[in-house]
C-alpha cells in the first residue's frame, strides 16, 4: 500500500533556483507523476508572475498561489480565489507611507524588507484584520488565517486526498505551515535553520537537486525508512507497567489482533483507538456485525433491518474527511463471511487507489473470517499477505485462518488467561512465544499483554489508554458518585476516634476542609491520601502528585490547599 500519494512543493528556493525550474527537476516531477502520485506546487508567487518564470506547469496537478489564497489548474487555466483581498485603502496607505514597491495580487499584497513597518502601521491605522508573513526578504500581507496550510487543504479537497498522504517540502519561513500540515515534513539543504529543525528529513542537495533526491527516495521506498521519525502520528495503545516504554499502533500499514474473553475490555480499547484516529483525521472503516459501534460520530451504514451495499460504503469513503461504521446486524450469521469478503475486496480496491481508509476494524472477526469456509462457499478474498492497516477483534483467535494471524504485527491479549490467547496464536503461526512479564498473574482491569511476533524480548504488560468518553464517565463517578463503603476514604485520626467517610472526591474535599489539623496531618504523613487515590480511584498521575505533596514538610493549611487544587483541577472542576 502506497503511503505518500502527494508531493507538495514550495517553488522559490525549493524547486527553483533564481526563479527558474531546472530541466532535471522538471523531469523528476514527471517521473513521480508517472507512478500515479500527484504534485502540488504551493508558492507565494502570483499566478501571472509564476507563468512568466515557469511557463510549463505541466508537472503540477494544481498550484496553490499567493501563499494559500489562490488555486490554479495548469491543465485548464482555471483559477479560484479563496479569500477576500485587502481594501484599496490599504494599498493607498502603503504607498503614502513611502513603500517603494508594492505587488498586488488577487488577495496578497507583497513588498520587500524592511517595509513591514509600513505594513504594520497601515494595518493598525485602518483597523484591519491582516497578517504579515516573511519569506527570505519578502514581506507578504494576507487575510488572517490564510497560509500555505489552508491553501494546501483546499487543493487536497479538489484532488480527493488527505494531509496524511502528503510529503511537504520547503525552504523558508512561510513554509512552516506547509510542513506542519503534511504527514512527512522535508526541508532542502538551503532551508532556514528553524525549518530544518522541525523537518523529518533534510535533503543533502539544495534547491531543485534536493527535491530530485527526495523524489527518487519516494519512488524507491515510499520513504519507509523514515517511519521511526513519524511516531508522533501513532495511536497510543498504552504504557508499560513498571517501565517507561510506550506501546503504539502506527496508523499506516500495521496489523493488530485484539483478543480476549467477553467483557474483557476489547470494545473499550477499540473505542480509544477510534477516538484517536478521528482526532488526528485518519479515515477508518469499522465492520461491525453486532451493531456495537453506532455512537462514534462516524456515519453508520446499515442496521438490523437494512443491509448496506458495498458501493454505498465506498462512495462515502471517497471523501477523505469521512469515516464509516458498517453495521451488518441485518446479515444472517452464515452469510456474513461472503458479505464481508465482498466488502473487503472493495475496500482494498479503494485503498489501492487512494491509500484510504487508513484503518479497517473487523469486529467479531471469527464470524467474518472463519477458519473453515461454509459448505459450498469459495473464498473470494485475495491472499492475506497483502493486507495491512487492519485491526481484527475476536474472542476466538484460534478460529481465524493461520494466514491472517501470521500477518499480525502486534497481538494484544486481554481478559482471563491472556497467556492462553497468546499461546493459541503462537501455535497457529509457528512462532515461539517469549517469556511473559508477570507470568500467569491475572491481569487487572485496564491491563493487557502485547506481543510483537517479529520482535524480540519478553511480552510486556501495559496499562491501556482509557477512551475520552470513559474518562468523562469515570470523572463524574469519582467526583460525585457513590464509590460504596469499601472504596470510600475514612478520616479516622491518630486515635481512631473519627468515622468520617468520603464516598467520592467532592465529599473528600469538603471533609478535608473541616477536619482538625492533627487528623489531616496524621493521614498525610502516613501517605493515606495518595494510597487511596492510587488503589481506589486508580489515577496514577493524581496519586503521584499527591504523594509529592505528602513528602513536603509544609503546614496543614498549605498541604490542604495543594491537595484540594490537585483534585479539583482533574475531577471536581470538570464534573
Amino acid at each position: 500500500m502506497i503511503r505518500y500519494r502527494v508531493l507538495a512543493c514550495d517553488y522559490d528556493g525549493t524547486l527553483a533556483w533564481g526563479g527558474r525550474l531546472a530541466p532535471e527537476t522538471h523531469a523528476a516531477l514527471g517521473r513521480l507523476r508517472a507512478t500515479g502520485r500527484s504534485v502540488v506546487m504551493v508558492t507565494g508567487r502570483l499566478v501571472d508572475d509564476l507563468l512568466v518564470v515557469c511557463p510549463d506547469l505541466s508537472p503540477f496537478d494544481i498550484v496553490v498561489a499567493e501563499n494559500g489564497a489562490v488555486l490554479f489548474w495548469p491543465a485548464t487555466g482555471r483559477r479560484q480565489v479563496l479569500a477576500e483581498p485587502p481594501p484599496a485603502a490599504f494599498i493607498d496607505r502603503l504607498r503614502a507611507l513611502g513603500t517603494p514597491q508594492v505587488w498586488v495580487g488577487e488577495v496578497i499584497v507583497a513588498m520587500r524588507e524592511p517595509h513591514e513597518a509600513q505594513a504594520l502601521q497601515a494595518i493598525q491605522e485602518l483597523g484591519l484584520e491582516l497578517q504579515v508573513i516573511f519569506n527570505k526578504g519578502a514581506v507578504m500581507v494576507l487575510p488572517s488565517g490564510v497560509n500555505k496550510a489552508t491553501g494546501l487543504a483546499a487543493a487536497l479537497s479538489e484532488i480527493g486526498q488527505s494531509p496524511h498522504e502528503v510529503v511537504g517540502v520547503g525552504d523558508a519561513e512561510n513554509d512552516h505551515a506547509l510542513l506542519a500540515a503534511s504527514e512527512c515534513a522535508v526541508a532542502v539543504a538551503n532551508a532556514v535553520p528553524m525549518l530544518k529543525a522541525r523537518a523529518d528529513l533534510v535533503t543533502e542537495g539544495d534547491h531543485g537537486a534536493g527535491v530530485v533526491e527526495l523524489i527518487e527516495r519516494i519512488i524507491a521506498s515510499d520513504l519507509a525508512d523514515l517511519a521511526p521519525r513519524l511516531e508522533r502520528h501513532d495511536l497510543r495503545l498504552g504504557n508499560e507497567i513498571g517501565g517507561d516504554a510506550a506501546f503504539n499502533l502506527p496508523a499506516h500499514g500495521t496489523n493488530l489482533l485484539l483478543a480476549g474473553t467477553s467483557g474483557s475490555g476489547k470494545s473499550t480499547i477499540v473505542t480509544s483507538l477510534l477516538e484517536q484516529a478521528a482526532e488526528r483525521g485518519y479515515q477508518f472503516c469499522v465492520i461491525d456485525p453486532e451493531g456495537d459501534y453506532d455512537n462514534l460520530g462516524a456515519a453508520v451504514l446499515g442496521n438490523q433491518d437494512s443491509i448496506p451495499a458495498d458501493v454505498e460504503v465506498t462512495n462515502l469513503l471517497e471523501s477523505p474527511g469521512r469515516s464509516a461504521v458498517v453495521n451488518l446486524a441485518g446479515v444472517a450469521l452464515d452469510a456474513r463471511p461472503r458479505h464481508f469478503a465482498s466488502l473487503m475486496l472493495k475496500l482494498l480496491s479503494l485503498r489501492a487507489r487512494t491509500s484510504r481508509p487508513h484503518l479497517i476494524f473487523i469486529d467479531e472477526a471469527h464470524h467474518l473470517v472463519p477458519q473453515e469456509q461454509p459448505a459450498g462457499e469459495t473464498n473470494q478474498m485475495m491472499t492475506w499477505s497483502e493486507v495491512a492497516g487492519v485491526v481484527a477483534v475476536t474472542v476466538h483467535p484460534d478460529h481465524l485462518p493461520a494466514a491472517l494471524l501470521a500477518r499480525m504485527d502486534r497481538v494484544m491479549a486481554v481478559g482471563q488467561s491472556p497467556w492462553e490467547t497468546l499461546a493459541a496464536v503462537s501455535n497457529a503461526i509457528g512462532a515461539p512465544l517469549p517469556p511473559i512479564a508477570g507470568g500467569h498473574e491475572p491481569l487487572a482491569p485496564g491491563e493487557a499483554l502485547v506481543w510483537q511476533p517479529r520482535g524480540t524480548g519478553p511480552v510486556p504488560r501495559i496499562r491501556t489508554v482509557v477512551p475520552a468518553t470513559e474518562r468523562r464517565r469515570h470523572q463524574r463517578k469519582y467526583a460525585q458518585g457513590d464509590l460504596g463503603p469499601e472504596r470510600s476514604f475514612t478520616f479516622r485520626g491518630p486515635e481512631g476516634k473519627l468515622r468520617l467517610k468520603a464516598r467520592n472526591l467532592a465529599v473528600f474535599v469538603e471533609l478535608a476542609a473541616g477536619v482538625d489539623d492533627e487528623t489531616w496531618q496524621y493521614h498525610l504523613r502516613a501517605g493515606d491520601y495518595s494510597r487511596w487515590i492510587r488503589q481506589d480511584i486508580k489515577d496514577e498521575g493524581l496519586a503521584n502528585e499527591i504523594a509529592a505533596i505528602e513528602r513536603r514538610r509544609d503546614g496543614a493549611g498549605e498541604t490542604r490547599r495543594a491537595v484540594e487544587a490537585a483534585i479539583t483541577s482533574r475531577y471536581t472542576a470538570s464534573a
